[in-house]
């Protein structure tokens, strides 16, 4: 900003409970890019968040909890709403939005979460004169991997931000497409712009149960496994031998946000409805480089699948041994609730440790040429990525 003194933005993020929306709270509280990069940031949150929320104290903050963007009231409705409840909102310069409703029926999952992103947009939009740009994360369902053994893109890896969409019949299940579709429509005519990040399996922390939290499974299975079977205990991994080698690119919650809000500072190069991959490293990995190292971190040794089978299931396992849970929960006076409910089902670990058995590695030059300062690339290996979430969770008392 020169000599016209600290910048007077406000980040507005929705959804910022969830395992992303955390993380780019967390480091704008944190002061990156620097500490006047922003002068105020609004969390959004369904539910009132925990005393654990593990976010530095900062005056910038404000925690909103109880705005309903599918109210029933309709558009004018909400605007009032979030008016009354969001001081300074008229002053909102950057929306980041990671709010997300799981339908099981795609036609359901796509008006569901189109129109959540159209009302968030379009209330700001309304309500701030002073709105720069729009951040949403979708992630490489836009490359069709959900569709497994129909991959489209095998023959094309590593998955380049500049591929086709996905052939029908997915295509028109994807909802991430509507999404962006609509924000392109709404931007042509606006003075604000917006990007798409396309991050892999992310890994971090939530202080609030997250069915789509890798890393809060797998903490609760091993700390629980290490309790069980004893330090060093031999842990076979959960996937198969297929799974077992097949590459991808791990996405830190930490790079992400860090992204995301380099994007949104950097419109010029950033904006006009781009998409970017988003991940730790450009050398893609396997669970075989990664199951050792985070079995590690609770004192116990990662090993490889069993010839022709897997592992022990970590849901299976912890509901096997949900009184022994409940016994470390009285214990270590661990926060209870994340173990043994509805919230912490892991058939999300099984579809990403197991039916993810075909390489899917992520191109990152592109997240690369726009974040680069100076020709330096911020690179996270397996260890910090992982072992800094599972910290997070000792931290919050949700492991011991």
């Amino acid at each position: 900003m020169g000599s016209m003194g600290p910048a007077k933005n406000h980040a507005l993020i929705f959804g910022a409970t969830g395992i992303q929306g955390w993380a780019v709270t967390n480091e704008l509280l944190n002061g990156y890019p620097t500490p006047d990069s922003f002068a105020r940031v609004t969390a959004l949150a369904n539910r009132p968040p925990s005393e654990k929320m593990l976010w530095p104290k900062s005056n910038k903050l404000q925690v909103i909890s109880g705005i309903n963007l599918l109210h029933g009231g309709g558009q004018a409705a909400l605007e009032k709403q979030m008016k009354e409840k969001v001081p300074g909102i008229e002053n909102v310069t950057h929306v980041f939005f990671f709010a997300y409703i799981f339908k099981e029926d795609p036609s359901e999952e796509i008006s569901t979460n189109v129109e959540l992103l159209k009302r968030a947009v379009t209330a700001i939009d309304n309500l701030s004169t002073n709105l720069k740009f729009v951040l949403l994360p979708t992630g490489t369902k836009a490359y069709g991997v959900h569709c497994l053994a129909n991959f489209p893109f095998a023959d094309k890896l590593p998955l380049s931000e500049g591929l086709p969409r996905i052939p029908e019949p997915y295509q028109s299940q994807n909802f991430y497409y509507y999404q962006t579709d609509w924000l392109q429509s709404q931007a042509n005519s606006k003075q604000w712009t917006w990007c798409e990040v396309r991050p892999d399996v992310v890994i971090g922390f939530v202080p609030n149960n997250n069915t789509y939290c890798l890393a809060q499974t797998l903490a609760t299975y091993l700390a629980c496994f290490r309790e069980v079977e004893g330090e060093g205990a031999e842990c076979a991994f959960p996937g198969t031998e297929k799974s077992w080698k097949n590459l991808s690119n791990d996405s830190s919650q930490d790079v992400i946000a860090r992204f995301c809000i380099h994007a949104a500072l950097h419109p010029e190069s950033c904006g006009q409805g781009q998409a970017f991959n988003v991940a730790d490293n450009s050398i893609p990995s396997s669970w075989s480089q990664k199951w050792p190292v985070i079995c590690d971190f609770f004192d116990l040794k990662g090993t490889a699948p069993p010839a022709g089978g897997s592992g022990p299931q970590p849901g299976n396992y912890l509901a096997d041994h949900l009184p022994q849970w409940k016994e470390m929960e009285k214990k270590h006076g661990l926060a209870t609730g994340r173990v043994g409910n509805d919230r912490s089902l892991a058939g999300f670990q099984y579809f990403i440790m197991t039916m993810f058995d075909f390489d899917r590695q992520l191109d990152l030059s592109k997240q690369h040429k726009a974040w680069s300062q100076g020709g330096k690339v911020e690179e996270l290996d397996s260890k910090q990525a992982w072992w800094t979430a599972f910290e997070r969770f000792r931290d919050a008392k949700i492991i011991p």
